[in-house]
């Protein structure tokens, strides 16, 4: 028998101003970008790309913050803080729209899931590492 987990990474990007990079997602709306790392391929790279395919804007990565594992799917989900350093934002296949925002708007856009508190984790360096099982 195979096991297989699918691993992915989400990044928190913050502007010069602070505030936070979303996109909108056709399924799930307003969310932090982020998706699935491929084969080969380191999980910082990962988040690199699929931010700037996501989104159009080039990141560079601050830190790990944590894991989310989702235990009945499979699924580890690794969270980053990064910073934009180039780019337009611009919408893909996988987005909608695309923008910046305070963390007062953001919580009130996120609304799939735990991406909320997702986002607040990865913004409380105290918090971190962590790890949430679920």
């Amino acid at each position: 028998m195979m096991l297989k987990h699918s691993l992915s990474a989400g990044a928190v990007v913050l502007n010069e101003r602070g505030k936070i990079l979303l996109i909108k997602r056709p399924q799930r709306g307003w969310e932090f970008p982020g998706g699935i790392i491929e084969l080969g391929e380191t999980i910082e790279n990962g988040i690199i790309r699929e931010v700037k395919e996501e989104s159009g804007i080039d990141i560079e990565v601050i830190r790990f913050c944590g894991i989310y594992q989702n235990v009945r799917e499979h699924v580890c989900a690794t969270c980053w803080l990064a910073k934009a350093v180039g780019g337009t934002p611009q919408t893909s296949s996988e987005s909608l729209e695309v923008g910046f925002f305070s963390l007062e708007e953001v919580l009130d856009m996120v609304t799939w899931s735990n991406s909320s508190e997702r986002i607040l984790k990865i913004l409380n360096e105290e918090e971190q590492p962590f790890y949430v099982a679920f």
